[in-house]
């Protein structure tokens, strides 16, 4: 069983530091199950490659247990050549530090997204590369999958059950490892060992930050715990749980803040109607709005008989049940029912529930996005989902420095990761439109100042060929 990890940071034998391993040294450690050996096949200042050998003694896992020894298949079996769940116990015993996000001697490049590609040889999937895909894409991997055929010999008996499969992000070692961690057993749907209640505890420390909000969320929870209900029930919500309520209570009293900063020129109400406009103008009849938080756009959607189908997506499970309430989706007649949707989902993971429709809005949700993530959100939106028109706003702020309410340097919204100028915001849009084969046109939303421009900012995206 083996795991590469490679890396072309420079210096890319900082790897070294983030595993706590010398790359000059051979590694071994013994498990339950058999050895661990890590090594380092390269290990240069432009590339970097750490390998975990497992060693797997399918033996040594029945002798003396007493349960079912005389059977020939626990001896003769795949365990030793396919990922599975013994790799996620090395994986947490001899990375420990790196899964934990820790390093002594890197601590902020242990926090810092890197080039990585992680190469499993062999894994067991029996939802071939379709379902290898659901898995990884929706995290921003670049997925790399090849299949083996069960004998080459004899081509006419088919394709395995087994596949290569590579992974390639720009992400924090520990992120890779978490997933990995959670991945590779769902993968292989079997564990060597006993599922119980401290099994649900792992998971939701493993996926802490992508799990709750990724599209196989229930498929992946009841896989790892083995199908048991009552551990998967648990697991479930108690991811839905930390969406905390306090948490969410504070980014209501932002948003009020923001509003507030806003209020005097009522900008939310002439961005919504910007937005509105342009979603009519491209004559599309399916539309989803993206990050759509308690509604407000839904609202003006649903008033228009153009639109046959909407989407409304946000992350926070909270914001879609006020938006539930607030447009009274219990009381619509059937055929306005039918009209709408609201889904929980994170804009930087990959869904394939997006596909398919005419337009998007995303109004007002890039800036609470990490710059690092921009890159996913990205393929999961133009890439991905590929609607013909796109409209993104987002504030501009230069225009900050206006309102006497907002002090100087800070950001309009606390949740706010950036906040860009006018020429920022018109070099990454371009970038986007280049790189996905959109055309995108740039358009301000609010009353202009003369040398700050206007309070927010518009991107309209079209595909190429419309």
């Amino acid at each position: 069983m083996l795991l590469t990890i490679t890396t072309t940071h420079a210096p890319a034998t900082d790897l070294g530091f983030l595993l706590h391993k010398h790359p000059a040294r051979v590694h071994e450690r013994d498990l339950s199950f058999g050895k661990a050996h890590v090594v380092f096949p390269e290990a240069t200042a432009e590339r970097c490659t750490a390998a975990l050998l497992l060693e797997v003694d399918p033996i040594s896992l029945v002798r003396g247990k007493g349960h079912d020894e005389g059977r020939f298949d626990q001896y003769v079996n795949d365990r030793p050549y396919v990922a599975s769940s013994f790799l996620s116990v090395a994986i947490a015993q001899l990375f420990r530090e790196a899964l934990g996000g820790k390093s002594k001697d890197r601590p902020e490049l242990a926090q810092t997204p890197i080039p990585l590609t992680a190469r499993l040889e062999v894994v067991p999937c029996r939802g071939g590369e379709e379902f290898l895909r659901k898995l990884f894409e929706p995290l921003g991997y670049t997925v790399c999958v090849t299949g083996h055929a069960l004998d080459e010999n004899y081509p006419q008996w088919g394709q395995s059950s087994y596949y290569s499969l590579e992974l390639q992000a720009e992400k924090t070692l520990a992120e890779l490892l978490s997933q990995l961690y959670v991945l590779v057993p769902v993968l292989d749907d079997d564990k060597h060992y006993w599922v119980n209640e401290d099994e649900v505890e792992k998971l939701l420390k493993r996926g802490e930050g992508w799990l709750a909000t990724h599209p196989e969320r229930e498929l992946i929870v009841s896989r790892y715990l083995l199908r048991r209900r009552n551990l998967t029930r648990a697991a479930t919500e108690q991811l839905l749980q930390n969406e905390s309520p306090n948490a969410e209570e504070e980014t209501a009293r932002h948003d009020a803040e923001e509003e507030q900063i806003e209020k005097p020129i009522s900008l939310h109400e002439q961005r919504l109607k910007a937005v509105l406009e342009v979603l009519k103008e491209s004559g599309a009849t399916r539309v989803l709005d993206l990050g759509c938080g308690e509604g407000r756009l839904l609202r003006g959607l649903l008033r228009e008989k153009q639109f046959h189908e909407i989407v409304g997506m946000d992350v926070a499970f909270r914001s879609l049940e006020i938006a539930r309430d607030k447009l009274r989706l219990d009381r619509m007649s059937p055929y306005q029912a039918q009209r709408i949707k609201l889904i929980q989902g994170s804009l930087t993971y990959r869904d394939d529930r997006l596909n398919g429709f005419d337009a998007a809005a995303v109004v007002e949700v890039i800036e609470h996005l990490d710059e690092t993530r921009l890159l996913a959100f990205e393929r999961v939106l133009f890439e991905f989902a590929a609607p013909k028109t796109v409209v993104l706003t987002t504030p501009n702020r230069e225009y900050n420095s206006v309102w006497e309410t907002l002090p100087a340097g800070k950001m309009r919204h606390k949740d706010h990761r950036f906040e860009w100028t006018r020429a920022e915001f018109e070099e990454w849009a371009n970038g986007v439109a280049a790189r996905r084969g959109y055309t995108v046109t740039l358009a301000p939303v609010g009353e202009e100042d003369e040398t700050r421009g206007a309070p927010s900012q518009m991107a309209i995206f079209k595909t190429a060929h419309t």
